[in-house]
């Protein structure tokens, strides 16, 4: 079976945390005998930082940021067997989706697959003009990031026919376990790109746990912080490359991950930091959300804070081999319950079903 995917990127990692998303759970449909092809536009220098060459397991065409390429592109969506239109592409996502549509045959399965729920929906509530809240009516189903019932919920006042999450995971031949390297070394790190919903969180959960830890070493990775006021004890990287998250995630004593705000209002959002983190093993502190337990047991395989004073106490009261048993705990669970292997069996269960219901409606 045929999937047209129309992404961000699925190369390169550069202003783009759903790579991993993408890259794991392509990877496993392909193995499960999808043939997909991945759209993404030259766009915000993600070409230029590429962290993956085109993979085997995936057709990668690569478009000019142009509406004539848009629309050349867009019309290989007619060959497809199931089309899907991501969010948050990047170049034209209105455009995108109503000449994806428009492509798509009728008798394919059409998908919006939302990498950013929350937000997505928030933009719904404060604009009833929003090109989505129409093309929703022509799009089988909706496929979601995360965010549990409140997600599922939003989508279908709407008018979406169905939404299911699909939720991150890990992709242990990806993320797992490797010797640890002394430019990551410290006591808390953390990785993510300045986004103007993440930025008041990051201020607090991890710039006022510094400054009220002189005595701990902190580090933080990801675009955009080079003009952020820091204290001393922030030792400030930039971009880290995907080939160097397992290492940046091993080699601290513990990892700190951080919600952007609409997913920690939501809940049930988990990044993919938390498993890639989880999957090399790392000591992982994280804001607090409802739904964590669903992934991850507070306490014995995750350390969770309610704010900045909370990180620093935990911080202070973690020894070496109290986080190694955490990172081993959350390894163990994560393996068990949260692949990539796992959520493509899902997509897969839901492609199936999609289209022996289509049959079973055609033979009455």
């Amino acid at each position: 079976m045929k999937i047209a995917f129309y992404g961000s990127s699925l190369v390169s990692s550069y202003w783009n945390g759903a790579a991993t998303y993408y890259r794991g759970l392509i990877r496993h449909l392909a193995q499960l005998g999808y043939e997909v092809t991945f759209y993404e536009p030259n766009v915000y220098e993600r070409q230029q930082h590429r962290d993956i060459a085109p993979p085997e397991w995936c057709r990668v065409v690569v478009y000019d940021g142009t509406h004539e390429a848009l629309k050349q592109v867009t019309a290989k969506a007619r060959e497809a067997d199931v089309v899907v239109k991501a969010s948050g592409v990047g170049y034209e996502d209105d455009m995108l989706m109503d000449h994806v549509l428009a492509a798509a045959r009728p008798d394919a399965l059409k998908i919006y697959w939302d990498v950013d729920a929350p937000a997505t929906l928030a933009e719904l509530r404060s604009n009833p003009e929003h090109p989505l809240q129409r093309q929703l009516r022509d799009v089988d189903l909706v496929l979601t990031y995360g965010g549990g019932e409140p997600v599922v919920y939003g989508y279908r006042a709407f008018g979406a026919r169905e939404c299911i999450p699909i939720y991150n995971a890990l992709d242990p031949e990806t993320h797992h376990p490797v010797p640890p390297e002394g430019r990551f070394t410290c006591d808390l790190a953390f990785l993510g790109n300045r986004l103007p919903d993440r930025e008041a969180r990051v201020d607090e959960f991890f710039f006022k746990a510094a400054a009220q830890s002189p005595k701990q070493t902190f580090l933080l990775g990801g675009s955009g912080w080079s003009d952020k006021p820091m204290s001393s004890n922030v030792r400030y990287i930039g971009h880290v490359s995907t080939r160097d998250h397992n290492a940046f995630n091993v080699t601290p004593k513990a990892v700190l991950n951080i919600s952007r705000a609409s997913m920690a209002e939501n809940g049930f959002s988990p990044a993919t930091r938390v498993f890639e983190a989880a999957g090399a093993g790392a000591c992982l502190i994280t804001d607090a959300w409802v739904g964590i337990d669903f992934f991850l047991k507070e306490g014995e395989e995750v350390l969770v804070a309610r704010d900045g004073q909370e990180v620093a106490e935990i911080l202070a009261g973690l020894d070496s081999e109290w986080a190694k048993t955490i990172g081993e705990r959350a390894r163990a669970r994560i393996l068990r319950d949260h692949t990539y292997a796992h959520r493509a069996a899902e997509v897969d269960r839901i492609i199936t079903n999609f289209f022996r219901s289509r049959r079973v409606e055609a033979a009455e």
